[in-house]
């Protein structure tokens, strides 16, 4: 026998709204429509280097850097499509590479 699907309700206001997604059946909801398209709820989420990046253990730090460097990352983070904290760290990356080569 196949579930019948949940479907969103109109709602008067916001507060009734919040009561619906925080009741059972607004959480049903959201999953219902996760597996509908297909995503499990640990998918890693963003491009293919975005998710092996994801697969390896981080540890969060604090970095200061230059205002006009941080606002440069965020320029050119939204020229490719991508967060400029995920570009900090692809560019990180990517020089440790190329100096972990030099140094040998």
């Amino acid at each position: 026998m196949k579930k019948q699907s949940i479907v969103m309700p109109k709602f008067a206001n916001e507060s009734q709204e919040g009561d619906w997604w925080a009741s059972r059946e607004g959480r049903a909801f959201v999953k219902q429509k996760a597996a509908a398209t297909g995503k499990k709820a640990g998918a890693p989420k963003g491009s293919r280097l975005v998710g092996r990046m994801n697969k390896v253990p981080s540890v969060q730090i604090a970095l200061r850097l230059p205002a006009p460097d941080v606002a440069k990352a965020r320029e050119l983070a939204t020229r490719k499509g991508i967060g400029y904290q995920t570009l900090l760290k692809m560019l990180v990356h990517e020089g440790l590479r190329r100096e972990a080569r030099t140094a040998r």
